[in-house]
């Protein structure tokens, strides 16, 4: 539409001449004399409302479209809002409102409105419940910032309940929101507001309001309701795409593209927009225009779909990228033409919303009149409020259109506490209706209205009300039952023939558990008759809804043929995991008033009656007989019958049993309780059937059942399910033989175990043994888990109810066993825990009196440690134990044990007594059937090896024993006679065994294996259980004494046994003592008769040893003289250390030793190459250009150079490359398969060492050291030295500008003698070596300007020079900041790293073109001594001196090749660079000087360092004036030792790797001395200046040329200098708080969505910057592909590399490059010492400084790459991270 852009001005322009003459205040008067209100305002809006918000798309760009809709929105303000203002307020707006505001009396209640990430704090002590939550600005103000809280992000919509009493047990006001009046609640606000502003208010929010909710509701796409039509109607309409769920980014950007014809990026705009807002007009133009790019976007969108065809998936890709449902993408996105001033209304219609929500902040009492407005009853009756409209087409919005209304219901209905309730009972009538409309919608909770339940059920008093008045527990429970339709022939549900979307349903129905959970989560304290009936009624349809679930998924054991498919079993369990707090809070509130605890009992009984009789087995009566009892049963075996894992309703029966015996109600009120109903065998039988399922499954029995029954025993037991569950089951077998007879119940669990049969006949003790070897063995592990459960149903009291202990107790002893496992962290603990429904554990009451903290150091986390007076709280049986943990348990126990010198029996600990309703459980321990059993097992034991038993059995009886025994010994303690103890075990297993057999008694038996030698690891249980025996019967001997004789714990009865004990141990371990020594003694004897049968060898030996010592010690003088002389690095003193020893290395690959030489193969270090701005002073700098690049001069703020690092690992260059070779062959294959290699990009040269995996990208040839200069050569001064240099440039010059010149030529310049221009210098070199000298040089050049290899451009060298000098200015600021010598503290790789770098670059000249190197001396020499030949000479404040040192010593070699003579040494010319280029950084130290930085005393009088630095300070100032300022003496020679000292350290550290010279002492520690011995180091004086003073006349004309420089000049007036010693660099300061981290980010919004809040809000711990990572709006192009805000953010901040930490998720981001990255631990610890990734815990974290320290410390040591390498390495998921798109 070429026309829109024309059309758009004249509007706006009309617009803006309508500003000046439109009068808000006289509309509003006219409005006001106008009989009809409404009928004006919609005239005024139908005739402005399309002429401000209609305009079509300007077509500008996006910064021009931002200023459009700053008009768009100054335009609405000044026509549209301003008059209803004036109208409202009665004057003008800018007075009226402040008053407004400054006489409410505002309610306490907070009301902040949470941001999308914004930090919510709970308070664990005070919260109501989990969902009451505060601000930050309220936490810090309140009592709770000093309790146990709980930090979590916001997802947005809910707000803060500061102010709210019921939220909070105590603490409910900040320091802000306390009331400062007794203001009554019930107090109409709108009274103090004058009485015609009520009426006008009431009149305009009721016609706003109307119009809103019409606008938003309407549906008719080409028409607008009545009085709103436009004077002026267009064919114009808009094209407008909806959001949904359901199809994916991409989708929408590839369809969009094809549909409307736009680029990726516009695309991308329009994605985003729509994901945002809900919706986005795609399209501008007349109806048919747009109707066509409507079936364009419908018609793709199926063909996408027909491509992604359910029947052409491959089963591959659901793995790896799941969709949530798959059948559902067949529905194309919403498109429809809308008129454009239908859709001007609808946006107007949002902003009159938002304009009400701020309107009524102003006072509490408009905010009562829009909440009487919006829920006032309209014409049509029932649901016709205006409120009531908006919820019931809640659905039928987009996702903007819901943000706002729900905005402005949290800020009106919400806050206001009467209308609060009537929109609750409103919500609640309406709560079926919302939940169905929520089940078709398609998105997701947050943006529904349904998602409010939280702000209202969550309110106690209001929960009750809404449960007494609108039945509201009944309603949620049916309304969901009614949302799971699918059931079986019983009744059941089903869930295994789901389709996609009944998934979907499935997914989106368990939001109303969490209702349900909202309703129950705070219990009552006081019943009224009302709430009684109604709960029960609720429970009556909670009922229901367990019977649908009990009996669910029943499994058969597959005998034959392994299961084809394996079953669903997902969404039962799903539903179980949501419903186990709901039943846990149910139980709760039974537990609190006795009536309701005994009705639900009573119809809780009457539903597991009815799930009983509903089952098919039973019709065969069975009868039992055993150890002389008989018992009537059925037949049922769980091997061959239907068996389900899910019973609630027994499970709560069983629950509720336990609350009548902790409430005493069953003591108190017997004759209320149904109990003479209760048939204990139906009781146990299904939870009984369920653990010998678990059982059977252990021994093998369901191997054909398929992994979905092994997942389903697995939660059974695992700590989300069990209490609900296993824990449960185990309560109804205790419920149940509390109530039986003991012989009767354990001959059930034998016949359902299918054990019976084994133990059925009187001579059962000779074990029947069945030739299949897979059938004993299955039995074997049946009889070992039903005595595991025997000693579970017993000894299990930690249940408040079952034994007399509290709910603490239980945790206590949860914790016990956990911590005797091993050490564990705290999060480790909690997830051992089963939680309650407001995620508490109760860990933090009772973990401290049980365990003791250990903190963690810079890795790992803190643990909790078992104190050693709890362990004899230990119960090896403990029934929450794996067997893996059992064994665990046991192993750490025993060697706990063997330390301490304790008694090794692993006895069981003595138990809590029972309540008296499961008193009689006791007599299962000495029943005539667990006696025959004990007997039977035992007398099996004494078989050494017969198979018909295991240990694992034999320990449990023991075990079983000792637990008899420590019964009685406990009635015989607590009792006042031996008449009143009725449990007499002991008397019991003293008795032979039934006729006919008349075997051995169990105590017989037992005395007999005490020292049966297969069975010593027992012997310390069974000498235990002997002596118990003994003590007990001493106990009945003595029941007339006073004193008894009692075990403490059971570990320990007699003092006497104790030291006879104690003796048997100190007596075998003299015997091994004894042993020991003699066996050392006979191998002494052995080697003295080897060493005399060998003596001639050794006497040969002892005599070569000897003469070396000898020898060396003759030469002891030489060798100390050598190092006093050696204590120089550079000149003609110094001396190469190592050069007469042979330099031996071992290749990694090979094995194969190799001398390091000249000539002879090349041996290389693996390394890594990479760009950095690690020292960098200024970031952000463009990248170089790689073409127009010159890298020879390093500007001081080093904004990037290139660093190299190595693991120090050593092969042959040969070896190197087959490796590499079959690298890259490997890579060519690994293209064929699902995805590439990420750790490493072999097209850029990378791989990893083949010895310890590190990242490499290249190899450094090694070299030998360099020799000591010959004495015998000149050494000519600086002057003579510099007017050769001078004549050898000159004659360069000449010959490079007359390559064809004649010898004889006149002009020529004089030559010095023995300098020969047309020598080319023979190449010291092998071929290997120079191949590998090229190879670093390449790699150097490609990284270092990101260009393709060229070994004939002239910067190659410079290149390889400049990483020697950035490498070694990295490793002196390290080491300097870590207060470390500069010499012997080096790792060996880096020191070999550097001694290789800087030999490499001192040699690389020899493989590049001598022409351009010496060109490059020239131009270094020049920027010291000026040249007028050279042109553009950088000033001396451009130059990093230290490159400037390096690059001129390694590019004279070239010059110095060309001397024939053989009378100068290069060394010379070393030491005159050095001299020459320190004076130079002395003059650049004292021009950038910045003195007001230093706050150092004067100390002591002017030395001659302060003199001579004055001076040439005052000669700078004579050159340069006023721009110099004046500072005292002493000041200014501080400056220049500290700025000068990084330059000689690095100038050492370089020369000594050169030159292979040894440090001295000095510098091999950091005590005092070092600022002299680094002088002397580098044949430099301790004074410095005295170079300027001895060749003062020499260098005054140099000094002036630098001075005199303009750009010297301009750079000092500009500022912004780099000034000496430059500061390290550090990573950003983050606060001690993360919270403070969290808010920062809530408030940061995206740079490119119109202040849309970012989803990732990532900060770059380098420079600080808060980026929108993780998401499409903010992908930028690099090098042609899109990329993600951090990857984008490390080329400009990190050459590259960045660090970032994701706040949201508390994880800090490694990124290298596009492809690689890797998450890393946070510096941010819980206080016990954990990190919380993810944010998942919530525990307060805080800044640990060294974890920080470290992440630095990896950043300032370039080990950033090597850590993703190694990360990526190890992580090698089917599905690659995309890196670039963070």
């Amino acid at each position: 539409m070429a026309e829109a852009e024309p059309d758009r001005r004249a509007l706006m322009s009309d617009l803006c001449s309508e500003f000046l003459n439109f009068s808000a205040k006289d509309t509003a008067s006219r409005w006001l004399a106008e009989g009809n209100l409404q009928v004006e305002i919609y005239r005024h809006l139908a005739e402005n409302v399309p002429r401000i918000l209609c305009l079509g798309p300007s077509g500008c760009s996006s910064r021009e479209e931002q200023r459009e809709e700053q008009r768009e929105e100054l335009a609405c303000q000044l026509l549209l809002l301003a008059p209803l203002e004036w109208l409202l307020l009665g004057e003008d707006p800018a007075v009226g409102l402040p008053q407004l505001q400054e006489n409410n009396q505002p309610s306490p209640l907070c009301g902040h409105v949470f941001k999308v990430g914004e930090p919510t704090y709970s308070c664990r002590d005070c919260a109501a419940d989990p969902t009451c939550v505060l601000c930050m600005q309220c936490f810090l103000g309140s009592v709770h910032k000093d309790h146990r809280y709980r930090m979590t992000t916001s997802g947005g919509g809910g707000f803060c309940d500061c102010g709210d009493a019921e939220a909070w047990k105590k603490g409910p006001y900040c320091q802000k929101h306390t009331p400062t009046t007794n203001k009554d609640s019930e107090e109409d606000p709108s009274a103090q507001l004058p009485a015609d502003m009520v009426v006008r208010s009431y009149n305009i929010f009721s016609i706003i309001l109307k119009y809103a909710v019409d606008m938003l509701t309407w549906t008719q796409e080409d028409q607008l309701p009545a009085g709103l039509e436009p004077p002026e109607r267009g064919d114009n309409y808009y094209c407008m795409l909806f959001n949904d769920e359901v199809h994916t980014y991409e989708q929408v950007i590839y369809t969009l593209q094809k549909a409307v014809n736009c680029s990726q990026k516009e695309a991308v705009s329009f994605a985003t927009t729509v994901d945002r807002d809900g919706r986005k007009s795609v399209r501008y133009g007349d109806f048919q225009f747009c109707e066509q790019a409507k079936t364009v976007i419908v018609v793709g969108f199926l063909s996408i779909w027909l491509l992604i065809s359910p029947l052409q998936i491959d089963p591959l890709l659901l793995i790896i990228c799941p969709q949530r449902n798959t059948s559902r993408q067949s529905k194309p996105l919403r498109v429809e033409v809308m008129h454009s001033s239908v859709v001007a209304h609808q946006c107007f219609a949002l902003k009159a919303l938002s304009w009400l929500g701020q309107i009524i902040q102003y006072s509490d009492g408009l905010r009562r009149i829009l909440c009487q407005v919006g829920l006032e009853e309209g014409p049509e009756g029932e649901n016709s409020s205006l409120v009531d409209r908006l919820m019931l087409n809640d659905s039928k919005m987009w996702k903007g259109a819901r943000n706002i209304y729900h905005q402005l219901l949290m800020n009106s209905l919400l806050m206001d506490l009467k209308y609060k309730k009537v929109f609750a009972i409103q919500f609640a009538k309406n709560y079926r209706r919302l939940q169905t409309d929520f089940m078709e919608d398609d998105h997701e909770r947050v943006v529904s209205v349904t998602s409010l339940s939280v702000q209202l059920f969550t309110v106690p008093t209001m929960a009750r009300m809404l449960m007494v008045k609108e039945n509201l527990m009944t309603t949620i429970i049916r309304t969901f039952v009614d949302h799971l339709r699918h059931r079986d022939l019983q009744g059941r549900f089903q869930f295994d023939r789901y389709t996609a979307q009944q998934a979907f349903k499935f997914g989106r129905v368990q939001s109303l558990i969490g209702d349900l959970k909202y309703v129950l989560i705070s219990r009552p304290s006081e019943w009224s008759d009302e709430l009684r009936e109604k709960f029960l009624e609720g429970l009556d349809a909670f009922l229901e809804l367990l019977k649908c679930m009990q009996g669910m998924d029943p499994v058969v054991r597959q005998v034959g043929q392994h299961i084809e498919m394996e079953p669903e079993w997902e969404a039962a369990f799903t539903l179980q995991m949501k419903l186990t707090h709901i039943i846990s809070m149910i139980q709760e509130w039974c537990s609190t008033d006795e009536r309701v605890l005994i009705e639900a009992y009573r119809k809780c009984l009457s539903a597991v009656s009815q799930c009983h009789s509903g089952l098919p087995d039973g019709e065969q009566p069975i009868s039992l007989s055993l150890a002389g009892h008989c018992v009537e049963t059925f037949m049922y075996q769980v091997s061959q019958d239907k068996v389900s894992i899910h019973l609630p309703v027994c499970r709560l029966l069983a629950g509720l049993h336990v609350l009548l015996s902790r409430t005493d109600v069953a003591a108190r009120l017997p004759e209320q309780l149904p109990l003479g109903e209760l048939s204990p065998p139906l009781l146990i039988e299904l939870p009984l059937r369920c653990l010998v399922l678990c059982a059977q499954v252990l021994a093998g029995m369901w191997r054909r059942n398929g992994f979905s029954l092994i997942n389903q025993i697995y939660y059974y037991h695992n700590v989300k399910c069990r209490v609900e569950m296993f824990d449960k089951d185990i309560i109804m077998l205790q419920v149940g033989a509390s109530m039986m007879d003991p012989n009767h119940f354990l001959m059930i669990v034998l016949s359902r175990f299918e054990l019976f049969h084994i133990f059925r006949f009187a001579d059962c003790r000779k074990r029947y043994k069945p030739t299949n070897k897979d059938l004993v063995q299955q039995n074997n592990t049946l009889i070992e888990e039903m005595l595991h459960l025997i000693i579970t149903v017993i000894g299990e009291r930690y249940v408040a109810g079952v034994g007399q202990v509290e709910p603490f107790d239980e945790v206590r002893r949860e914790i016990i066993h956990q911590l005797s496992i091993k050490p564990m962290a705290h999060s480790e603990l909690v997830k051992a825990l089963p939680e309650n429904g407001n995620k508490e554990t109760g860990l933090e009451r009772v973990i401290d009196s049980v365990a003791s903290f250990k903190k963690p150091g810079v890795t790992g986390r803190g643990l909790y440690e078992l104190r050693p007076e709890w362990n004899k709280h230990f119960n090896l049986y403990f029934y929450h134990y794996s067997r893996a943990d059992q064994s665990k348990a046991e192993e750490a126990q025993r060697k706990q044990r063997r330390q301490s010198g304790e008694d090794p029996a692993l006895a069981p600990p003595v138990p809590p007594s029972l309540c008296p309703l499961f008193a009689s459980l006791v007599n299962l321990l000495q029943c005539d059937v667990l006696v025959a059993v004990e007997g039977a097992v035992l007398q099996w034991a004494m078989e050494a090896r017969g198979g018909g038993w295991t240990e694992s059995m034999l320990q449990r009886v023991l075990h079983l024993v000792g637990m008899a025994l420590l019964e009685e010994q406990q009635q015989l303690e607590n009792s006042n006679g031996e008449d009143d103890v009725t449990f007499i075990y002991t008397a019991k297993i003293t008795r032979p065994g039934d006729a006919p057999s008349n075997s051995g008694s169990v105590l017989a038996l037992l005395e007999s294996l005490q020292n049966a030698p297969h069975l010593e690891v027992h012997k310390d249980m069974i000498t235990w259980i002997l002596k118990m025996v003994a003590n007990i019967k001493t106990i009945r001997e003595r029941s007339s004494s006073a004193s008894t004789v009692t075990i403490s714990q059971g570990h320990g009865p007699e003092e006497t046994i104790r030291d006879k004990d104690k003796a048997e141990r100190k007596r075998k371990a003299e015997m091994a003592r004894l042993r020991r020594e003699k066996i050392m003694a006979q191998m002494s004897e052995m080697q003295k008769h080897f060493i005399n049968e060998n003596k001639e060898l050794f006497q040969q030996s002892m005599e070569e040893l000897e003469a070396s010592t000898s020898a060396g010690a003759d030469h002891s003088p030489s060798s100390s003289e050598a190092f006093s002389i050696s204590q120089v690095c550079v000149g003609p003193t110094r001396v190469a250390r190592g050069t007469e020893r042979r330099q031996l290395v071992t290749c990694i690959l090979c094995q194969e030793e190799q001398e390091v030489k000249c000539h002879g193969r090349a041996m290389v270090l693996a390394a890594f190459v990479q760009r950095s701005t690690v020292l960098a002073k200024k970031r952000y700098c463009a990248l170089p250009n790689a073409e127009q690049h010159d890298p020879l001069f390093i500007h001081p703020d080093l904004s990037m150079g290139i660093h190299t690092t190595s693991c120090g690992h050593i092969m042959h260059a040969t070896c190197w490359q087959r490796y590499f070779e079959a690298v890259q062959l490997k890579e060519q294959r690994r293209q064929q398969r699902l995805r590439g290699h990420t750790s490493y990009d072999v097209e850029n040269g990378e791989f990893l060492c083949p010895l310890c995996e590190c990242l490499s990208n290249t190899v450094i040839p090694l070299l030998p050291h360099t020799q000591t200069p010959d004495r015998s050569v000149d050494h000519p001064n600086l002057s003579v030295w510099l007017k050769t240099t001078k004549e050898e440039i000159a004659a360069l010059h000449y010959a490079h500008q007359n390559p064809s010149r004649d010898a004889g030529e006149e002009m020529a310049p004089p030559v010095p003698e023995g300098f020969r221009i047309d020598f080319t210098p023979l190449n010291p070199f092998s071929s290997s070596i120079i191949e590998m000298i090229t190879t670093f040089s390449m790699s150097t050049y490609k990284v270092g300007l990101k260009a393709n290899p060229n070994e004939q451009d002239h910067r190659v060298p410079v290149l390889s020079w400049s990483t020697c000098a950035y490498t070694i200015q990295a490793i002196e600021r390290l080491l300097m900041d870590e207060e470390k010598p500069l010499f012997g503290s080096l790792p060996c790789r880096q020191d070999d790293c550097l001694s290789s770098i800087t030999r490499f670059s001192w040699a690389c000249w020899t493989s590049a073109s001598l022409h351009a190197v010496h060109k490059h001396f020239i131009r270094l020499f020049a920027a010291l001594i000026p040249d007028p030949q050279v042109e553009n000479a950088p000033c001396i404040l451009d130059i990093d001196m230290f490159h400037l040192l390096v690059y001129s010593v390694l590019s004279y070699t070239s010059v110095h090749s060309l001397d024939q003579s053989g009378r100068h040494a290069i060394d010379s010319a070393h030491v005159h660079l050095l001299h020459l280029i320190t004076v130079a950084h002395l003059v650049q130290v004292l021009l950038t000087s910045n003195t007001e930085e230093l706050c150092m005393e004067q100390d002591g009088t002017g030395s001659e360092e302060e003199e001579l630095t004055c001076q040439l300070y005052n000669t700078l100032k004579k050159h340069l004036g006023s721009l110099l300022p004046d500072v005292a003496p002493w000041q200014l020679w501080r400056c220049v030792k500290a700025g000068v000292s990084p330059f000689l350290r690095c100038a050492a550290l370089f020369f000594h790797h050169l030159n292979s010279t040894a440090p001295p002492t000095d510098l091999l520690g950091t005590g005092p001395g070092q600022w002299e011995a680094l002088c002397s180091y580098l044949s430099l004086p301790s004074n410095l200046l005295q170079l300027y003073q001895s060749q003062q006349t020499l260098l005054e004309p140099l000094i002036h040329s630098w001075c005199c420089q303009a750009s010297v000049r301009q750079t000092l007036q500009g500022g912004g200098v780099i000034s000496f010693p430059r500061e390290s660099n550090r990573l950003i300061d983050l606060p001690e708080d993360y919270s403070v981290l969290i808010n920062q980010a809530s408030s940061f919004t995206c740079p490119r969505s119109g202040g849309d809040k970012s989803r990732a809000p990532t900060l770059c711990l380098v420079c600080g910057a808060m980026l929108c990572s993780q998401s499409y709006c903010c992908q930028t192009e690099v090098d042609g592909e899109d990329v993600g805000a951090c990857t984008a953010h490390t080329f400009t901040c990190g050459a590259g590399l960045g660090l970032f930490l994701r706040v949201r998720e508390s994880q800090v981001l490694f990124v290298a490059g596009k492809t690689k990255g890797c998450f890393y631990p946070p510096p941010y610890l819980d206080d016990y010492g954990e990190t919380d990734q993810g944010l998942k815990r919530g525990n307060p974290l805080h800044l640990c400084i060294e974890r920080y320290r470290k992440i630095e410390r990896l950043w300032r040591q370039h080990g950033i790459a090597e850590v993703i390498g190694h990360a990526q390495e190890a992580n090698q998921t089917l599905v690659a991270i995309d890196w670039q798109h963070l």
